[in-house]
């Protein structure tokens, strides 16, 4: 039976879904455009992709598929790309946008974002973000944000930037909670989203979610992902297994307790599985 995700309210008033189709790692393939096929059809409605996933040709494919089979219509979907850091300018950034749409055969993303902030003292987000504000006033884009950034980029972006972010995608998952970002996300009306929410696979052995999850029948994925939509955070998991990528979707029927919630935020460990954002700029 399809279970079809819920839906949360932005800071503008926009609708985004609580979980995701993630294609991080996801290379370029048939095999990707019938997984977003598959997706679409078991109740995703937000597809998220990025210009260095290498990935949108085949993301695109598998979405303008099911909209042609009538499985979904355009408006239905909530479609997300990222702009990489080689497009640093304004100019640039404004072209990466026009590249992501023709490369995913689309008239418009649901969501674009800032991928990293790079580092302080070498680089400047803020031409990118003044070209995302550009497409956002224009209408060529529902919803703008960012990826990665740390409560610092996020007090140097809100002082200059006249569009609050919507969204700020960063590593979130019981061995990386993010308590401060998240905080300072929520004060500031920013959604969070977390991206490897399921530390690629490598979390689901651990014992404690696994004792949670018994005792709900459930997977210890679905506890993972039950426990970040009902702490407010959007979540984006991947896989390429249609078994999973159902099994993903189905954790609306059940909801965690406090106790729950807070055994499992004990599990925090404050790394990172994926690069820190402080240290890293990512080709700028």
């Amino acid at each position: 039976m399809l279970t079809m995700s819920k839906m949360t309210k932005l800071n503008n008033g926009n609708q985004i879904p609580t979980l995701g189709y993630g294609t991080f790692r996801s290379p370029e393939s048939d095999n990707l455009s019938a997984c977003v096929k598959t997706a679409i059809e078991s109740g995703y409605r937000l597809i998220d992709t990025a210009a260095i996933y290498e990935n949108e040709a085949s993301v695109g494919k598998g979405i303008n598929e099911a909209i042609s089979e009538g499985i979904v219509s355009r408006e239905e979907l909530f479609i997300t790309s990222k702009v990489w850091n080689d497009h640093t300018t304004y100019e640039e950034t404004l072209q990466a946008y026009e590249e992501a749409l023709k490369k995913m055969q689309l008239d418009y993303l649901d969501l674009y974002l800032l991928h990293w902030p790079g580092l302080d003292n070498d680089n400047d987000f803020i031409p990118q973000w003044q070209a995302l504000e550009t497409l956002y006033k224009e209408g060529k884009v529902k919803n703008i944000g960012v990826c990665n950034f740390h409560v610092h980029h996020l007090e140097k972006l809100l002082a200059v930037a006249e569009v609050v972010p919507a969204i700020n995608q960063i590593e979130l998952n019981p061995l990386q909670s993010q308590k401060k970002v998240h905080s300072f996300n929520i004060e500031k009306g920013i959604q969070t989203e977390a991206w490897t929410p399921l530390v690629n696979g490598e979390i689901l052995e651990n014992k404690t979610l696994q004792t949670i999850a018994s005792k709900y029948n459930k997977t210890t994925a679905q506890v993972i992902l039950r426990w970040q939509i009902q702490t407010n955070v959007i979540t984006i998991p991947k896989s390429l297994t249609p078994s999973r990528i159902k099994e993903n979707i189905d954790i609306y029927d059940f909801e965690l307790t406090a106790d729950d919630i807070l055994l499992i935020e004990s599990l925090n460990e404050d790394g990172h599985y994926g690069p820190n954002p402080d240290h890293f700029d990512f080709g700028r």
